[in-house]
């Protein structure tokens, strides 16, 4: 089924925002005023390291699933070419800032395909409509279609230390 004119101006407009850097970054003064609760559980702020500049360096993101007290499973919107993504490829040392508790230092892997997979239809199966309304803003930054196998979505664990 095709999208209608109001959808794809919608998504247009959705992937221009996350562009945007100082609508993106305004959360990271929330979270560093340790407001983060007016987020919720679905959202955290990851600390990590520029791989070229070794400075500290913050991104706000959806909680994708959080199968355990100490693990939390985000995932790179603008797939492998986002600035965090290829930080924490390079170290995956992080701290992580949920809620308006204080940071806690963790550990990034990128899960494999199959893992991603698995993890995404999970997410699609827990929030539907979420889904069907971010999916067409996701394919729109990533650049590729969304499929149920061999997402192109980058997804991370971050494991507390």
């Amino acid at each position: 089924m095709g999208r209608t004119a109001n959808e794809s101006i919608l998504t247009a407009i959705g992937a221009r925002v996350l562009r945007s850097r100082r609508l993106v970054r305004a959360p990271v003064w929330i979270y560093k005023a340790r407001a983060g609760a007016l987020f919720g559980s679905r959202i955290l702020m990851l600390e990590h390291i520029g791989r070229k500049s070794g400075a500290p360096r913050y991104a706000v993101l959806e909680v994708v699933d959080h199968p355990g007290a100490d693990v939390y499973v985000v995932a790179s919107g603008f797939g492998r070419k986002a600035q965090w993504f290829r930080n924490i490829e390079a170290n995956p040392r992080v701290r992580i800032y949920v809620g308006s508790r204080a940071p806690r230092r963790a550990t990034a892997r990128v899960l494999d395909r199959a893992e991603a997979d698995r993890t995404l239809a999970a997410y699609r199966d827990r929030h539907p409509q979420t889904w069907e309304r971010f999916r067409p803003v996701l394919e729109n930054t990533l650049g590729a279609p969304i499929t149920d196998t061999d997402t192109p979505l980058p997804i991370v664990e971050l494991r507390c230390d």
